[in-house]
C-alpha cells in the first residue's frame, strides 16, 4: 500500500508554506525537490533537440534531416515533459511507483459540468472565434476528404496530450503541496509557454507563423483553467489530457486571437465561480504517485 509522505501544515500559524512537507526514507511518493529536475530536464531536452536546427540549421539538417512536425526531434522535444516525469517518477518511487503514477489515467470520473466544458465548451470557443474574425465554424476539409484529418487528429493524440504526464502529472501536484491551485496554475501555465518559445523561432511548424504573446497567455489561462478539472477529479490524468487533445483538434479552425480573448473570459468566470477551492490549498491534490487505497476508492467511484 502506497503511503502518502505529505504532512498538512497550516501556514497561517506560522510554519513555513515551502516546508509544508517531509519525506522519509522509503516514502513512496516524489519529493519535492524532484520539481527541480523534471523542469531542468524538460527544458533540456525541448531546447537542446530544437536549438540544434536554430543555431546550425544547415549541419542539423544534413546531419538529421530537416525539421518538421513529423520529425523523430520534434516528438522527442513534444515528449519531454512526459519523459521527464517517468525519470523521476522511476527514479524515486520505482517500477511500482511508475505502475501508480499511470493508474491516474483510470481515473474517469469527472463532474458533467467539466465534462460539458471539454466537450462542447472548448469547440465553441473556437467556432465562436473564428465567426468574430469571419472565418468558417470548422476547419475547411482538404481534397483527400475528412479520412486525413480523422488521421491527423489521432496523430495529435500522441503530441500534446502526452505533454500531461508532465504538467498535469507531477508538476501540479507538487506545486499545490506549498501553494493554492491558482499560482500552480499561473506557475505552470508560464513554464508551459516559455517551453514552447523554440518553436517559434523553427520554421518549418506551425508555431512559425503564429504570435508568441497571444500563444503565451493562451497557455497561462488553459493551465489555470485546467486547474479545478484536475482537482475536482482527484488527480486524473484523463481528463487534462482529453481536455488538451480539443484544444488541438484538427476539425476546429483557426480562431486566433479570439479564442484566447475568450478563453481568458471564461477562465476568469470558472475561477471565480470556483473561488473558494482555487485559493486554498486545501483539497488540492497532492499526490503524484497515489495511495492505493485512496485510489481503488476513487477509480471505483
Amino acid at each position: 500500500m502506497y503511503r502518502t509522505a505529505c504532512i498538512r501544515m497550516d501556514p497561517g500559524r506560522g510554519q513555513n508554506p515551502m516546508a509544508t512537507e517531509t519525506h522519509h526514507a522509503g516514502s513512496n511518493d516524489l519529493p519535492s525537490s524532484a520539481l527541480l529536475v523534471f523542469f531542468g530536464a524538460t527544458f533540456l531536452v525541448t531546447w537542446g533537440l530544437i536549438g540544434i536546427y536554430i543555431l546550425s540549421p544547415n549541419i542539423a539538417a544534413a546531419r538529421f534531416g530537416a525539421i518538421s512536425g513529423s520529425h523523430p526531434f520534434f516528438f522527442l522535444a513534444t515528449w519531454s515533459p512526459a519523459l521527464a516525469a517517468f525519470a523521476v517518477v522511476i527514479f524515486h518511487c520505482g517500477r511500482a511507483g511508475l505502475r501508480a503514477f499511470l493508474s491516474r489515467l483510470l481515473l474517469w470520473r469527472c463532474p458533467g459540468l467539466w465534462v460539458a466544458l471539454i466537450l462542447i465548451g472548448i469547440p465553441l470557443v473556437f467556432m465562436v472565434g473564428s465567426l468574430i474574425k469571419g472565418g468558417p465554424m470548422l476547419t475547411s476539409l482538404p481534397p483527400e476528404g475528412a479520412g486525413s484529418v480523422v488521421a491527423v487528429l489521432f496523430m495529435m493524440l500522441l503530441l500534446g496530450p502526452v505533454e500531461e504526464f508532465g504538467w498535469r502529472g507531477v508538476a501540479q501536484p507538487v506545486l499545490q503541496r506549498h501553494m493554492a491551485p491558482i499560482w500552480a496554475g499561473l506557475v505552470i501555465g508560464v513554464a508551459w509557454g516559455l517551453w514552447h518559445m523554440p518553436a517559434f523561432l523553427l520554421s518549418g511548424t506551425v508555431y512559425a507563423d503564429w504570435n508568441f504573446l497571444p500563444f503565451f497567455v493562451g497557455n497561462v489561462t488553459l493551465a489555470v483553467l485546467v486547474t479545478p478539472i484536475f482537482n475536482q477529479t482527484q488527480g486524473s490524468l484523463l481528463w487534462p489530457m482529453l481536455f488538451h487533445w480539443q484544444l488541438i483538434n484538427p476539425f476546429w479552425p483557426d480562431a486566433q486571437p479570439w479564442d484566447t480573448v475568450i478563453l481568458v473570459g471564461v477562465t476568469a468566470g470558472v475561477v471565480w465561480w470556483n473561488r473558494s477551492a482555487m485559493f486554498t490549498r486545501d483539497g488540492s491534490v497532492t499526490e503524484v504517485v497515489p495511495r492505493q487505497r485512496a485510489l481503488s476508492a476513487n477509480v471505483a467511484g
